[in-house]
């Protein structure tokens, strides 16, 4: 099992299919009495291969955001592109979980660097705590670019046995991987997470996975994340990221979980 004791089986019952509202309940187990059902706010779907992909948001029965995640229906893993695909989705209206801004799914059908590592197809899950606008902004074309890719973060900031990866990626930033990861240490790269950041300051929380593993549908499990002494802006940052695949909404799961306001 992925990272040995760091994970763990949670019994999420994310439920799919929902197409005639916006919002929908999920109860997540047995509510005790007079304790409110958690909720779940919808995206807006967006066509991906030959299926859908959507964010959702999860909220206590007090309105309190615990988990943000991204949901493709089983038939979006079919009919993917030859090229790599970015595809940007909505947030549910009338959600706001501080620091998030927007979220998009990569379609990697090559993968990408490290050679040997993360060169298999894989999606990267986004979530930005920086604009559509400012994540464009991040160019060659800007004269600063380097400048900016080589600021690092206050080392408070950064999240415990992470470093930082060579050079800086236009419209993302400058990515942090764990070398303790599974990937790096001679087994094959199935799901990962990483950090990213941009110009002195953390911009992304990016869930990996390939599709490989997804076909597989494995249960959804979620794993310990690493974490920094310290956080900014102040929000809610998750503690655990989860995949897996729901068999009664028949769909997959990717998301950032267990989020824990920090100031």
């Amino acid at each position: 099992m992925l990272y040995d004791d760091r994970i763990e089986s949670v019994a999420h019952r994310h439920i799919a299919g929902i197409a005639l509202v916006a919002t929908a309940l999920l109860t997540l187990g047995a509510c005790s009495e007079g304790t409110s059902p958690n909720q779940t706010a919808l995206g807006t779907t967006v066509t991906v291969g030959g299926g859908t992909a959507r964010t959702y948001v999860e909220t206590t029965g007090q309105g309190e955001p615990v988990e943000i995640g991204v949901m493709l229906s089983e038939s979006a893993l079919s009919g993917l592109p030859a090229a790599g695909t970015v595809y940007l989705l909505p947030l549910p209206a009338g959600s706001v979980v501080a620091p998030y801004k927007h979220v998009t799914l990569n379609w990697n059908p090559g993968g990408h660097p490290p050679p040997g590592v993360f060169t298999v197809p894989h999606f990267d899950v986004h979530f930005y705590t920086i604009t559509e606008a400012e994540r464009a902004a991040i160019s060659p074309a800007d004269p600063q670019f380097g400048a900016k890719s080589a600021v690092n973060p206050p080392a408070d900031l950064v999240p415990a046995g992470y470093v930082r990866d060579p050079g800086a990626v236009p419209d993302m930033g400058t990515h942090w991987s764990d070398p303790s990861a599974p990937e790096f240490n001679g087994q094959p790269f199935t799901r990962t997470f990483i950090y990213g950041s941009w110009n002195g300051a953390f911009t992304f929380y990016e869930p990996m996975v390939t599709t490989a593993f997804l076909a597989t549908k494995p249960p959804i499990t979620s794993a310990t994340l690493k974490l920094p002494a310290r956080y900014a802006p102040p929000g809610r940052y998750p503690t655990t990221y989860t995949v897996g695949y729901d068999a009664t909404g028949k769909q997959y799961v990717i998301a950032i979980g267990n989020l824990v306001p920090r100031s």
